[in-house]
């Protein structure tokens, strides 16, 4: 099994500009895995593999059958599931794991937040007098909402949502990041916003909302991650690259 063949769950920025990174090393092997959930994805670096893989056994029978000789988690920090398969399956087929994962938002100065759980915590956690909710938490998690109906949403998403599964008092906005802060809060003013819902994904693409709220002083219902960030981790695109290239023998920078 050859440790410069390299795979990579992706689905966010990182691990598109992961791949792109190291694409040009000649001495590694990189597949982008893609789960199939974006209609239409950016477009990516290398080899592109669309779909999942059949949980941590599959996972391991693919490392194993394609020669895999590191695996790196760059999934989205709310991928729960994927990222507890890749664990598994990395030990599974006993290769090195990457953990690639942006560190969580903190508070700062002038931030109304309030922690949720998760999406139906957040739901419960709006109260009894309507509002209008900006809710920013993707379209896989609308159903503690929709038994909501009393509160009016803006809801965003690059895909189109599944009005069956969305409250029925909503606005629909089809976008695709990033958002800055002046944007978002004119889609706040233009909308009447009261308060927003948000997952602590982090990073910079998504944080113009927080920005946003915290310059209008609106409340935000912040869904914490559901596992805790790795110990063993790397934050940022160019720490993984170094831990990849370390794990392969390559030198730290091109040209040594």
């Amino acid at each position: 099994m050859t440790p410069r063949r390299v795979l990579i769950l992706g689905g966010t920025g990182e691990a598109r500009r992961l791949a792109e990174a190291l694409a040009g090393e000649s001495a590694l092997e990189i597949t982008l895995s893609l789960a199939g959930r974006t209609a239409q994805p950016r477009a990516q670096a290398g080899k592109v593999r669309v779909g999942g893989f059949g949980g941590a056994e599959g996972l391991a029978r693919c490392i194993r059958d394609e020669g895999i000789g590191i695996l790196v988690d760059a999934t989205h920090p709310f991928a729960a599931r994927i990222s507890e398969n890749a664990e598994h399956a990395a030990a599974q087929a006993a290769v090195p794991l990457v953990k690639l994962e942006r560190p969580p938002w903190q508070a700062v100065e002038g931030d109304r937040w309030i922690e949720a759980m998760d999406a139906t915590d957040a739901a419960r956690l709006l109260g009894e007098p309507p509002r209008t909710v900006f809710l920013a938490i993707g379209r896989q998690e609308l159903a503690p909402f929709a038994a909501l109906p009393r509160h009016r949403y803006i809801i965003r998403s690059v895909d189109p949502v599944d009005r069956a599964e969305a409250p029925a008092n909503a606005r629909f906005i089809l976008e695709r990041g990033p958002f800055g802060e002046a944007a978002e809060r004119a889609l706040f003013a233009e909308n009447g916003v009261e308060i927003v819902v948000a997952k602590n994904s982090g990073g910079d693409a998504t944080y113009g909302k927080i920005a946003a709220a915290r310059a209008l002083a609106l409340p935000v219902i912040m869904v914490r991650r559901p596992r805790p960030v790795a110990e063993d981790g790397v934050a940022t695109v160019e720490e993984a690259v170094a831990r990849i290239r370390h794990l392969t023998g390559l030198p730290a920078e091109r040209g040594e």
